[in-house]
């Protein structure tokens, strides 16, 4: 809108001055313009803070549920060559070529730091056993279910499950604060590189990284700047939080069959399987083009009314994750990078579906652009109990297929298998897939839905997953309704179970 003038002065709340006045011009208080920074090698510190993502693993161990953030990979390597003693050489080369797989994270007088284990004295040492093909999945279980002890120990351990003679799977866990899903493909890369180069009785001839895990660290500190400047990035993201989420509810409350247990004491889980034909799917894509969003934002829109149908809130707090691989140096790197976004969702301003859309939209890019505040940084904030969660229900969509068998060589075949270990840390998880056709076209959604079985009955969980399902193929195919008849045909539909 323009601004329009009388008498030499501004009306509508310009800034515009009548060049007739004696006033001096009206300053902005603006921020300081920052060159900048560079993401390169950089000479290390004494001290090396963690990095933003790796924050909340940090704490979540001290308060005593580190093995909730384990991670396990099993890979099965098959071939009349293979060489035990060339894989346990290849453990070793990748954990000297990745920093964070020998990286300890002791409390220190400044803070939690990392402090990297010098590659001579990094040494893995894999546990090799003996094992059926029936005793594997418990083999594997149990070794995932072993807490490290982020200060002292090498957040990687190692075990070589033999099943015969030219069959051997190899299990890796990692604690959370030093991977993310994203690295598992270069961890798994190098390694088979380092394995074959081993059993040819070389060291592996790698490209040497641009950058390491600590570079990353001391340059996105370098972007957010100090919490003691008003104008520094971190300030401003944590001040965008505080706003965005004062006055929501503390926990959202949901039909379960079981008392709230201490989720540090269980966080065994269970998943269901979820899936969306190619017609649910390119009706969510037409939903998404039409309201100028994603498909993950239709999604994440249906999986917010759902959520709010069956905690029977208008005013819900969903999350998502964030890659955290903003630039390109930093694709190869073994290393925690991701981190949660939260998206607070207000049901009950939206008067349709369209509307909905529209503010879920708002929300999701807002969340994007404001990625990197510390869960615990964020609860000092909040006028609420820091025990309560920041959020209860997560929904990840990624694009792509799951991962194939990766053939090295007539002689030797690799391949991720799956471990069977399910951890639960939050009350509503999906990891959903978008997948398409050699040509492009949508061909389905699937996933899982990942529930703790200490909170929720099985039944319960069905009861969950039918809600959000009916609810995306509501979206998908074009309903357009008011939200509230909506919400109260589903919330008409759930019911407790007891």
């Amino acid at each position: 809108m323009n601004d329009s003038t009388a008498g030499g002065r501004t009306v509508g709340g310009g800034l515009g001055v009548a060049p007739t006045s004696d006033r001096r011009p009206a300053v902005l208080n603006l921020p300081p313009r920052q060159r900048p920074v560079v993401l390169a090698r950089r000479p290390r510190p004494a001290y090396v803070p963690l990095a933003p993502a790796q924050e909340r693993m940090w704490h979540a161990a001290r308060a005593g549920s580190s093995s909730d953030w384990n991670v396990a990979r099993a890979v099965r390597m098959c071939g009349p060559a293979l060489e035990v003693g060339a894989l346990v050489a290849a453990i070793r080369d990748v954990v000297a070529r990745h920093e964070p797989l020998r990286t300890r994270y002791p409390e220190t007088g400044a803070g939690p730091a990392q402090v990297v284990v010098p590659v001579l004295d990094a040494w893995v040492r894999p546990e090799v056993c003996m094992v059926t093909e029936d005793e594997l999945p418990k083999y594997i279980a149990e070794f995932a279910a072993n807490e490290f002890d982020l200060a002292t120990d090498q957040p990687l351990r190692a075990r070589l499950c033999v099943l015969g003679p030219h069959d051997v799977v190899l299990v890796l866990v990692v604690h959370h604060i030093s991977i993310d899903g994203r690295s598992v493909g270069p961890l798994l890369r190098d390694l088979v590189t380092a394995y074959l180069a081993r059993r040819a009785g070389v060291a592996p001839g790698w490209t040497p990284l641009p950058v390491d895990y600590i570079d990353y660290t001391l340059w996105k500190h370098a972007q957010l700047g100090d919490y003691a400047d008003e104008w520094s990035r971190a300030t401003q993201q944590l001040r965008y939080w505080a706003n965005v989420l004062a006055g929501r509810p503390a926990v959202l409350e949901f039909p379960c069959a079981r008392v709230r247990p201490d989720r540090r004491a269980d966080s065994a889980g269970a998943f269901l399987p979820v899936a969306f034909g190619a017609g649910v799917h390119r009706g969510l894509l037409n939903r998404a083009t039409a309201a100028q969003a994603s498909i993950f934002m239709v999604l994440q829109a249906a999986f917010a009314v759902a959520v709010g149908a069956f905690s029977r809130s208008d005013d819900v707090t969903v999350a998502t994750a964030v890659s955290g691989r903003g630039h390109r140096l930093l694709d190869d790197l073994v290393g925690n990078f991701s981190d949660d976004v939260l998206m607070r969702v207000r049901l009950d301003r939206a008067t349709d579906v369209d509307d909905l859309l529209d503010q879920v939209r708002r929300v999701a890019l807002a969340a994007f652009a404001n990625p990197d505040t510390p869960n615990t940084r964020l609860k000092r904030c909040l006028l609420q109990d820091a025990a309560c969660p920041l959020f209860q229900a997560t929904l990840i969509l990624q694009r792509g297929a799951a991962a194939q068998p990766a053939h090295t060589g007539g002689d030797l075949t690799v391949a991720e298998i799956d471990t069977g270990v399910i951890r639960a840390k939050h009350d509503l998880e999906f990891g959903l897939v978008e997948r398409y056709d050699r040509v492009g076209r949508p061909a389905g959604v699937d996933g899982a839905f990942i529930y703790p079985t200490a909170l929720f009955e099985h039944d319960t969980a069905v009861a969950f997953v039918e809600l959000f399902s009916a609810t995306v193929e509501l979206f998908a195919t074009g309903y357009r309704g008011p939200l509230a008849p909506l919400l109260a045909n589903i919330r008409h539909c759930t019911t407790p179970v007891g």
